[in-house]
């Protein structure tokens, strides 16, 4: 029987996510949260096999949520169930130590299977990211940072572009406001010609190798 503790800031999905898969053959749904504190919470108290995890959640979201989870306790597998498949949010969220990834757009039996093999200790992809991933390891890596000129507070705050923060997080971790992260990252965008937020996390991971 796998244990398993479902977060969804929505309610209506939550709810039905925790009924369909509790009456599913070998899964026990034993708690619920609305965002990534909650989780936390829930996993230090019931201790869960494996926590099905959604992404943009409010006051904590999923990738810090996963991360401080996988931190605390190791023995507990992060399903990621999320409606994004872009590239910033996959390798954020694996990088945080979700051992699968997939998307709103699976169907129940998947969703079911993927349960499973997360609490047997396998890692579940959905296809559309395997794909994602797979373009991402064709792709030629960047050059070091300090080849394009970066300050210090720039390479802090695409480091933890990279670790899957977003500007206001990234605002409260170094105490500065988020007017000033925009400012930063503008100015790094524009010294390695990124042309989204992927890109900056696609470097930040290949620079951190």
């Amino acid at each position: 029987m796998t244990s398993l503790v479902v977060v969804d800031d929505q309610a209506s999905i939550r709810e039905a996510l925790a009924v369909m898969l509790d009456l599913a053959d070998g899964i026990d749904v034993i708690g619920t949260a609305t965002n990534g504190e909650e989780a936390i919470a829930v996993v230090a108290e019931h201790g869960p096999d494996v926590v099905l995890m959604d992404l943009n959640m409010p006051v904590l979201g999923g990738v810090e949520a996963t991360e401080r989870i996988r931190a605390t306790h190791p023995g507990v597998q992060v399903l990621v169930l999320t409606t994004f498949e872009d590239d910033e949010s996959i390798l954020a969220a694996l990088r945080a130590g979700a051992s699968g990834y997939l998307t709103k757009e699976a169907d129940r039996a998947k969703i079911e299977q993927a349960v499973r093999a997360a609490g047997s200790g396998q890692s579940v992809l959905a296809p559309e990211v395997q794909q994602r991933l797979l373009a991402l390891a064709t792709r030629e890596p960047r050059r070091a940072r300090e080849e394009f000129g970066f300050t210090a507070r720039e390479r802090e705050i695409l480091g933890l572009i990279g670790e899957g923060l977003r500007n206001p997080e990234i605002a409260a971790r170094l105490v500065i406001s988020e007017a000033t992260v925009k400012t930063h990252i503008n100015n790094l965008f524009a010294k390695a010609d990124f042309h989204s937020r992927a890109d900056a996390v696609r470097y930040a991971l290949d620079t951190a190798r």
